[in-house]
């Protein structure tokens, strides 16, 4: 376990941190399906995590699907439809979704998307999730129900026709008509279901218009998603939490201390990012911008400092109840440790101790600029 362990921990040392953009997996009319693969962030495979994006045009349509793993997903712009299906349900919730929308979807969830033919800008849906027990680590499997990669195509009109009670002439006209792989564009005039707010409830949580957990004047506001505010969250085994600092504001050093790993999507904005790891070396010094993707590997301490425009962020966490260790500000250990022990851990006066301690006394996890 030991050397399990030591090499865990020199893999991640060596490996390639730095943000990256999706590649789109495949498209049509109706939009496009991006992925995150581990061969351009090998933090993927090494984490067990899987990261898409889906972006849906006017009258675009994701075809029913369901996933090899468990996800959280997250409304990036746009407004539309997510029809979903939970195990053992006997009816689908058709739920209204709108930009700041975060969904835990578990294993066996069956969903679709729309945006409406009346839509101003494309929906877009970001997807994390737990890869553990997916075919692929560090990747998602989506397996289609219907279109010319969907499970009718794979069955002989024989078997489609047997397990549907279908006549064979109906059963092969059903299998040919299968067009589009994964996206298509509904047709005008062609109704879809009516959403409903009530499906909302207990499923949905809007990260933009919750209860903030963190509000810091000129700092920085958090709302965290976990089992209280969100129960799937529970089913889906990850954390999830939307971050947004203003101009130049710091984001304090810190790391998880339940051994979870930190996947960062950056939402708005962009900034400075600092990584520091094993021994004191500093692995990532990078920017990260608006639509760029990062992992930081278990209790590696990471810190963000912002641009002019400030920058936001959506991450999950590899544990439902994430709890975080912050190394500056009020809460930091810091401010806990015997000042003796920090005299001697810093080689520092009494003096500059008290400095070192007397500083940050009213500032939470976000720090304002001082000019």
């Amino acid at each position: 376990m030991v050397q399990r362990s030591a090499s865990s921990a020199a893999e991640a040392m060596s490996m390639d941190l730095s943000p990256k953009r999706p590649a789109k997996a495949y498209s049509a009319d109706g939009g496009a399906y991006y992925d995150w693969s581990p061969s351009d962030l090998p933090m993927l495979a090494a984490a067990s995590i899987g990261a898409a994006k889906l972006s849906l045009a006017a009258g675009g349509l994701a075809l029913p699907s369901y996933s090899d793993s468990a996800k959280v997903a997250y409304v990036l712009q746009g407004k539309g439809t997510c029809g979903l299906l939970l195990p053992e349900a006997t009816a689908e919730k058709i739920i209204p979704v709108k930009e700041g929308d975060a969904l835990a979807l578990p294993f066996g969830v069956v969903t679709w998307w729309h945006n409406l033919h009346a839509a101003a800008t494309d929906l877009l849906v970001l997807f994390l999730g737990d890869t553990a027990k997916a075919h692929t680590p560090g990747r998602f499997t989506n397996m289609q129900l219907t279109g010319s990669n969907g499970i009718f195509t794979g069955f002989s009109t024989e078997f489609v026709a047997r397990a549907w009670d279908l006549p064979q002439d109906a059963a092969a006209a059903l299998v040919s008509s299968q067009a589009g792989a994964g996206i298509v564009k509904v047709k005008d005039g062609q109704r879809m279901p009516e959403a409903s707010d009530k499906e909302r409830e207990g499923v949905v949580l809007n990260c933009l218009e919750a209860p903030l957990d963190v509000d810091i004047k000129n700092g920085g506001r958090v709302v965290v998603l976990n089992t209280q505010n969100l129960p799937l969250v529970k089913e889906v085994g990850l954390g999830a939490d939307l971050v947004r600092i203003d101009g130049h504001s710091m984001c304090s050093p810190g790391f998880s201390c339940d051994s979870a790993y930190q996947v960062t999507y950056i939402v708005r904005g962009g900034g400075r990012v600092q990584v520091v790891g094993i021994d004191g070396t500093r692995v990532l010094e990078t920017r990260a911008e608006a639509g760029c993707l990062f992992i930081v590997p278990r209790f590696f301490v990471v810190s963000k400092i912002a641009d002019e425009s400030g920058m936001s962020w959506f991450s999950i966490i590899t544990t439902p109840n994430p709890i975080f260790s912050h190394l500056a500000g009020r809460t930091s250990v810091w401010k806990a440790i015997s000042p003796a022990v920090l005299e001697a851990s810093f080689n520092a006066t009494p003096d500059m101790e008290k400095l070192f301690r007397s500083k940050r006394l009213d500032s939470e996890i976000f720090f304002a600029p001082t000019h």
